[in-house]
């Protein structure tokens, strides 16, 4: 009978009207809910039966086919805490570990991450945030794994090369004196002087002496060292305060730059420590292929250094961390050094709508969701990652308000269907009294 119809057609208006309002609830009730990504309803009709989509034949109502999520990007916030992190673009942070009763690889856009008591990288539910570990020797590792920041001390590093850029005046004289190593400043032109550190992270200073000799373009070099603090080499004589490390004669053409420059090392042995071989490199030469302009120079200016470094460093306790934006987690130490602990790695998916929800701002992959591309963020189409900020929940409130008004009108409209096909079937039981 078509009114019964009616009344089944209005019973499929109410439950679709009631699941849209429930998808819109839940919109709502995660406003506040760091990366929430809000859904919508997404409607079909209803026929009859198959053979119904070839007649003029009205359908039997309505149903919700699919809750769909819209992957918008929501708001970022800065909250000053160097471990939230937000995604700017499309991508997800991996996490792994066991969530309700599950072990696997989840998905997620909430970047309050926090550091566990080992120095794990963990999410709220206590997940471990994956990506690349730095390695020793500079770069980082091809396959994923938990990062963990280290809470041990780092440990120093011995000084073995020294570079010094400097320029050395060219209307210099020669001293009257020959150089002195008890008087080095007297009978000396100009001088530098660098921290460098022993095997056990000791620090010690090194004094470099340039020379100019009756040669116009010619300078004499000496690599000094505190005397008391040196092992090996014993000073040239018993009683001085300086031990020679290392020297050299640099010439230069007539252009003022760097001709000729012998390799200069030199092997010590501070007190207590191990013997270690600090190298000197003072420029490239013209004569072994250089540009002669790299390192020490002869121009008429005053002479002065323009850049010096060590590679040494002595130990450190770690005084913070600070993402990049391709995901670099550096650590600062308390000895001054800077140095990277990991790479957060970031995935993208061919179709995010076609995730599954977990439940807890995890996402987990699906056959349609098609496999993750996982790498470096802000690369290949990845996010990049804005350390000490959030981001927010993508739902619209307003928005939202409006669509539980109408999704309210449209169950009005399907219950008043019911209640009119029931005043007309009422009518047709009492046709005969």
């Amino acid at each position: 009978m078509s009114v019964l119809k009616t009344m089944h057609t209005g019973v499929s208006g109410l439950l679709a009207e009631t699941r849209a309002l429930g998808i819109v609830g839940d919109n709502v009730a995660n406003i506040n809910t760091v990366g929430f990504k809000y859904s919508r309803a997404q409607f079909e009709d209803v026929l009859g039966n198959v053979s119904a989509r070839w007649k003029h034949e009205s359908g039997m109502g309505v149903r919700v086919v699919r809750s769909q999520q819209i992957f918008s990007q929501g708001a970022i916030m800065n909250t000053g805490v160097p471990t939230d992190l937000a995604l700017s673009g499309d991508g997800f942070f991996l996490v792994e570990g066991a969530m309700d009763g599950t072990t696997g690889r989840f998905f997620t856009r909430n970047g309050q991450m926090t550091v566990r008591n080992d120095g794990v990288v963990v999410n709220p539910q206590g997940l471990e945030l994956q990506g690349y570990k730095a390695l020793t020797a500079g770069g980082f590792e091809t396959a994923l794994s938990s990062l963990q920041i280290p809470t041990a001390a780092l440990e120093p590093k011995v000084t073995q090369a020294i570079e010094i850029d400097a320029n050395l005046d060219t209307n210099a004289t020669a001293p009257v004196l020959p150089f002195d190593i008890n008087d080095p400043v007297a009978t000396s032109n100009f001088s530098t002087s660098l921290t460098t550190y022993d095997t056990q992270g000791n620090a010690h200073v090194v004094d470099v002496y340039f020379v100019k000799t009756a040669n116009p373009n010619e300078w004499n070099i000496h690599v000094l060292g505190d005397s008391t603090e040196i092992t090996t080499p014993a000073p040239a004589n018993v009683g001085d305060a300086f031990t020679q490390l290392a020297s050299g004669t640099a010439t230069f053409d007539g252009t003022g730059k760097l001709q000729t420059l012998p390799a200069m090392s030199s092997t010590v042995t501070y007190n207590n420590a191990n013997a270690q071989t600090m190298s000197f490199d003072l420029g490239d030469p013209i004569a072994t292929g250089g540009t002669g302009q790299l390192g020490l120079t002869q121009y008429g200016a005053p002479s002065n250094v323009s850049a010096q470094s060590q590679d040494g460093y002595a130990p450190g306790s770690l005084n913070g961390i600070d993402i990049t934006s391709d995901g670099v987690i550096n650590g600062a130490y308390t000895n001054g050094e800077v140095l990277a602990i990991g790479k957060v790695a970031v995935a993208k998916f061919p179709a995010n709508t076609e995730l599954d929800r977990f439940g807890h701002n995890l996402w987990v992959a699906t056959r349609d969701s098609g496999q993750a591309t996982i790498g470096e963020a802000g690369n290949g189409g990845r996010a990049a990652i804005v350390s000490g900020s959030l981001e927010q929940s993508n739902v619209d409130l307003a928005n939202q308000f409006v669509k539980m008004i109408t999704h309210q009108r449209a169950f009005s409209a399907n219950a008043k269907t019911i209640t009119t096909a029931d005043e007309m079937l009422l009518e047709t039981t009492q046709l005969k009294r």
